[in-house]
């Protein structure tokens, strides 16, 4: 990987947004279009900023004011009432990484390098439930060591400006998750026939309650701060990609939701809660199925728009697969469906549910037949432009998490998906240059311009393609 060549491309980023904060302070300060052109061949004087992480908190104004908590407000997350639409990443192992010396180091770098191209959220498991440095070992019996470990992770995060949304459990095996919830009541006696048991039996639902109160009752060893009151937590996710094939009516996960959503509420009404939904359409909208990938993906028990009406759920999730749900093999077929899928998801939380939507899982496997990194960077910037044209007109594309992003030197845990920075320049440059027009947007209504914010401005240039 050639450093200089990577370290010309962030460059050119932040020439580029020196270009905008110029700008904008210049039409907030006078009218001046006739002074654009003279701004434009000046910028590249004004670079005063070390890195993307330090220009884009100047612009959000993080360095003078409070960390507070993100909120929702309609169809848009806020933060201090300013609009704040997300570009963020995934994570999954934080937790197990922090709770060896040996690896620990690797929780630091990836917030370090996720913040260096702008990134602001992250979401990972706040959960291990019964395995190797399981977090949970067996019902509400936990290991201290790995809850220090979770402690480290949350610090860290805020220590980069980064927030997180934290998932409370998996509908897979991996960590645990909803098998191992069966298993522990099959070792208490019950009489449990499938997975989905989870979702109905009282003894393994007041398992899952008690990891919830745990959790969210923690009280930060590093930072004193109980997690239920910690602004560096976006939000809580019931569970990552729930499905209850046993009922492809979807009463019985429905059923869950509605309880689960309810009772996070009630121990932290603070905080933003989301289910973990892939988003696929179900029976209650069958002029909708047409828009999911496969056939099977209305029988697996979940149903988008009906899921996400349930009281104590403040946004909707999504994920973009193309990949596993179509083909394996690449295609112009997935980059099709990936804007479809998005912009069905976003109109429907706009008419039907009032809620921002966020498309917390997308990226393509290096794996898959025909895998190139043009094609990944053509994914990439279509999940970004797609936001984008809502997030101009203060849609409820609320933002997108990539999956997922590595440092260097965990090469051993990549399922195809990761994303190590200092290798990948291309869509690195990419993922800068999101997060410099999310910043921009973002910043626009906190600005002292005597235009406000209903009259045209620079601000329109960050939508041009040539940026």
């Amino acid at each position: 990987m050639d450093t200089h060549k990577t370290k010309l491309v962030l460059q050119n980023i932040l020439i580029v947004t020196t270009i905008f904060v110029t700008l904008i302070s210049t039409f907030c300060a006078a009218s001046g279009v006739e002074q654009l052109d003279s701004m434009v061949e000046e910028a590249e004087d004004h670079l005063a900023y070390p890195s993307t992480a330090n220009w884009i908190d100047e612009l959000n104004g993080m360095e003078d004011e409070e960390w507070a908590m993100v909120q929702k407000k309609g169809n848009q997350f806020v933060v201090n009432d300013q609009p704040f639409y997300i570009n963020g990443f995934n994570t999954y192992w934080l937790m197990v990484f922090a709770a060896d010396q040996s690896t620990r180091g690797k929780v630091t770098d990836v917030f370090k390098q996720a913040a260096s191209v702008g990134l602001t959220v992250c979401r990972t498991w706040a959960f291990n439930d019964g395995q190797w440095r399981a977090l949970q070992k067996s019902p509400a019996v936990y290991d201290e060591e790995v809850f220090k470990a979770l402690d480290f992770v949350v610090s860290e995060a805020k220590k980069y400006k980064i927030r997180l949304i934290l998932s409370l459990t998996n509908n897979w095996d991996a960590y645990g998750g909803k098998p191992q919830y069966v298993k522990w009541g099959k070792a208490a006696g019950l009489n449990l026939t499938s997975d989905d048991d989870f979702f109905s039996h009282p003894t393994l639902k007041s398992y899952y309650k008690t990891h919830v109160k745990t959790v969210l009752n923690r009280v930060n060893t590093i930072t004193n701060i109980t997690y239920k009151d910690d602004p560096t937590v976006f939000a809580w996710e019931l569970m990552n990609e729930p499905r209850c094939t046993s009922d492809p009516s979807g009463d019985k996960l429905q059923d869950w939701i509605q309880e689960m959503a309810v009772f996070v509420k009630s121990v932290d009404p603070k905080h933003l809660v989301e289910i973990g939904l892939e988003g696929f359409y179900g029976p209650s909208t069958p002029d909708k199925v047409q828009f999911n990938p496969n056939t099977y993906a209305q029988q697996v028990g979940t149903d988008y728009i009906r899921n996400h009406q349930v009281l104590g759920v403040d946004f909707a999730s999504v994920h973009i697969y193309a990949d596993s749900w179509i083909s394996q093999s690449i295609s112009d077929v997935h980059i099709q469906f990936t804007e479809s899928w998005i912009k069905a998801h976003i109109d429907d939380a706009e008419k039907y549910l009032g809620m921002p939507v966020v498309f917390a899982e997308f990226g393509v496997s290096t794996k898959d037949p025909g895998y190139n990194t043009s094609f990944r960077d053509t994914l990439f910037n279509t999940v970004y432009k797609t936001l984008l044209n809502s997030t101009k007109k203060g849609g409820s594309g609320g933002g997108s998490l990539l999956w997922q992003l590595f440092p260097d030197g965990t090469d051993y845990m990549d399922d195809g998906y990761a994303i190590v920075l200092s290798k990948a320049p291309s869509v690195s440059n990419i993922i800068a240059l999101h997060s410099t027009r999310l910043a921009l947007f973002n910043s626009k209504c906190a600005l002292k311009c005597k235009w406000g914010c209903r009259k045209r401005s620079p601000l329109e240039f960050l939508y041009h393609d040539d940026l």
